[in-house]
Parts: C-alpha cells; sequence; structure tokens
C-alpha cells in the first residue's frame, strides 16, 4: 500500500454544505476503489498566491490516503471535471505526521499547549 497526502482546493464562493458535499463526494472515490482515509483536514479559506480562475482564495480539503495508485487516478480524473475545484495535488510520501496541524488557529494550539502543561 502506498501512502499519499491529497490537497483539493475549492472555489472561494462554495458554501460550507457543498464543502461537506465535496468532501463526501471524494472520500467515497477513495473507499470504492480499495483506498483508506487516515485523516481528513478542512484548512479552511486561504489566500492563493496568484488569482486562479478570477478567485484570490481557495477552500483547502487536506486528504490523507492508504491505498493503490489506482485511487489517485480516479480521483484526479474526477477533480478535473469538477467545476468547484480550482486545483489539486497529490504527494506520496513513506509515513504520515497525524500530530502537526499546520492551518489550525493559534487559540487552539493554546489550548493545546495548556493540556499538555497541565498533564505534566
Amino acid at each position: 500500500m502506498n501512502l499519499y497526502e491529497h490537497t483539493i482546493v475549492a472555489r472561494q464562493d462554495v458554501s460550507a454544505a457543498e464543502i461537506k458535499q465535496i468532501t463526501e463526494k471524494y472520500s467515497n472515490i477513495i473507499t470504492k476503489n480499495n483506498g483508506e482515509i487516515v485523516q481528513t483536514q478542512n484548512w479552511g479559506l486561504l489566500n492563493l498566491a496568484y488569482m486562479i480562475k478570477k478567485n484570490k482564495k481557495g477552500n483547502y480539503i487536506h486528504f490523507k490516503i492508504k491505498g493503490p495508485t489506482e485511487v489517485i487516478l480516479n480521483l484526479e480524473k474526477n477533480e478535473s471535471l469538477d467545476k468547484k475545484l480550482l486545483r489539486h495535488m497529490t504527494v506520496k510520501v513513506k509515513k504520515f505526521d497525524l500530530e502537526t496541524n499546520y492551518f489550525s488557529k493559534k487559540e487552539d494550539e493554546e489550548k493545546i499547549m495548556s493540556k499538555n502543561k497541565d498533564l505534566n
């Protein structure tokens, strides 16, 4: 089994309900093709480095996937046809970093740090 990190960038005008539908749609594609979703993260609305299809921002969804290459091929085939998506990217990795959430808010990080101090 291969390990992949897959990121989708959806349009900035997509609603929260549509983000949930997009996440479910691609999660189903992964599981139907003998893949396993290890973790899903919704990074939220972030600025793009440059305008893409008249959008300055994008909604980021990140999947950590375990499965065969066919999973990624089917995902990318479906994503290229989806009008709600701006970009997608897949990176093959050797192991997952499941502890670090790079796009969490600072308030969340402070809560985690205080919990860790309380445990020690």
